[in-house]
């Protein structure tokens, strides 16, 4: 299987919506620090065909991570949402930690 391009390790909601999440990205072979991205970021990143998966590192194992869901766009064009799952109705990464 391919590595995810990032790793969304926790995630802050605000009036219901994703405000940002705390991520690691892939560059080349190895996993960035720890991000923050806003929503509008993750989306477009969605929509250039990024995969993203919720999961978390390994202490003590560098860039090993335990990882779950891949994160998807839902919804037409202005009516997005982020999920892990196809059929939610909003903006919802399930298995990702609030900060």
């Amino acid at each position: 299987m391919k590595k995810p391009d990032g790793i969304i390790e926790a995630v802050h909601y605000q009036d219901g919506r994703i405000a940002t999440v705390r991520a690691f990205e892939r560059r080349g072979p190895a996993y960035s620090d720890r991000t923050i991205l806003l929503r509008q970021d993750l989306l477009d990143r969605l929509k250039k065909g990024k995969k993203f998966v919720i999961g978390r590192r390994v202490e003590y194992m560098a860039g090993t991570f335990e990882t779950g869901a891949a994160v998807q766009t839902v919804g037409a064009e202005g009516r997005e949402w982020i999920a892990t799952r196809a059929d939610a109705s909003r903006d919802e990464l399930e298995g990702a930690p609030l900060f």
